[in-house]
């Protein structure tokens, strides 16, 4: 069975403005109705920001959203990568029309992540990116060209351990991981067709297990089906990848989520995937993952009736049992406090 998508700016006060979320009900104030999940999976999304308890993690916020945006925000992160950097992101299918600008994420290489390596791993259903070679062709057609790019399924796999897995005892993951020691987690934030939203979560889990073996963990199980686990259960699966991988680096791990062309389909979907229909935002960063996971869905909330597509996508693939998961697992807090980098 082919992969395809399947089952079926201005931003509000709220995050954005680093102030509380009004409330799981908002009244109307002029600006956009905070929109309140119909599903929330046990995620703190209908939550007010002042109600939420658990330490509180910084997540910095821009709507600076070009290249020099991004130099600024990685700034307030990247102090933990040290050693050989692995810098994370979806490089995407031939042609696809959301992926991040090449342009940006060479300036941020060039400028302040100096002699990092992109990592990526061949996909699981059939398309560009199946084989290294495919993969390698796919990447110079879209532009990755000015960096060492590292497909770290390449040449083989490693087993990383789960500590508090729920599912996933241990995660097959592209034996090339084991090559670096800190990892930038530069994730464009949108939609996915199975795990609701893609943000870092899906980024290093998904990104980071090999083609046939982790990845088959992740979407078949047990099942004897290529998709055969969805819903809650592969949240679950996710988060359990995700704990391993970052427990792997010791703490030498940022995230980075670029919430701009949030398509409802991931950047595996292409030039199929449909066109944005929710408005731009900027981009959250922080050493807490929950919480730049948290402060990128509650900002897509903020949005209100904006962001319905998105919202609607999220809830009916229980995509907010991502951000549930990663509390139990011990993976950030949902409490956090933004730093607004355009007022400092």
């Amino acid at each position: 069975m082919k992969r395809r998508v399947l089952i079926g700016g201005a931003m509000a006060a709220g995050v954005a403005a680093g102030l509380p979320i009004a409330s799981a009900a908002p009244e109307k104030t002029g600006k956009a109705v905070r929109a309140v999940a119909k599903v929330d999976d046990g995620s703190v999304v209908n939550v007010p920001l002042a109600k939420r308890t658990g330490p509180k993690s910084v997540v910095y916020f821009t709507r600076d959203l070009s290249a020099d945006g991004l130099r600024k925000i990685v700034a307030k992160v990247s102090t933990v990568l040290t050693g050989k950097v692995a810098v994370k992101l979806h490089t995407g299918e031939k042609g696809g029309p959301n992926i991040l600008p090449r342009e940006w994420v060479k300036e941020l290489l060039a400028n302040e992540i100096k002699n990092a390596t992109i990592v990526e791993t061949n996909t699981y259903y059939p398309g560009d990116r199946d084989t290294t070679a495919k993969h390698l062709d796919t990447l110079k057609v879209n532009g990755w060209t000015f960096a060492p790019v590292d497909i770290m399924d390449a040449d083989g796999t490693a087993m990383i351990p789960v500590k508090g897995a729920k599912h996933i005892k241990e995660i097959s993951v592209g034996k090339g991981l084991l090559k670096y020691d800190s990892l930038l987690t530069l994730t464009h934030f949108k939609g996915h067709t199975m795990g609701g939203f893609g943000g870092s979560n899906k980024n290093i889990s998904i990104g980071c297990a090999d083609a046939h073996t982790g990845k088959k963990q992740l979407h078949a199980g047990a099942t004897g089906q290529q998709w055969g686990i969805t819903g809650r259960e592969f949240m679950e699966n996710m988060v359990d990848a995700t704990k391993g991988i970052t427990d792997h680096f010791k703490g030498h791990v940022c995230y980075v989520n670029v919430l701009r062309r949030m398509s409802v389909d991931c950047d595996c979907a292409g030039t199929s995937a449909e066109p944005p229909r929710v408005p731009d935002i900027g981009i959250f960063a922080s050493l807490d993952l929950l919480a730049v996971e948290q402060a990128s869905v509650d900002a897509v909330y903020d949005l209100g009736e904006a962001s319905a597509p998105l919202r609607e996508r999220i809830e009916t693939r229980h995509g907010l049992r991502q951000l549930s998961a990663m509390r139990e697992i011990g993976l950030g807090s949902e409490n956090y406090e933004i730093v607004d980098l355009d007022k400092a």
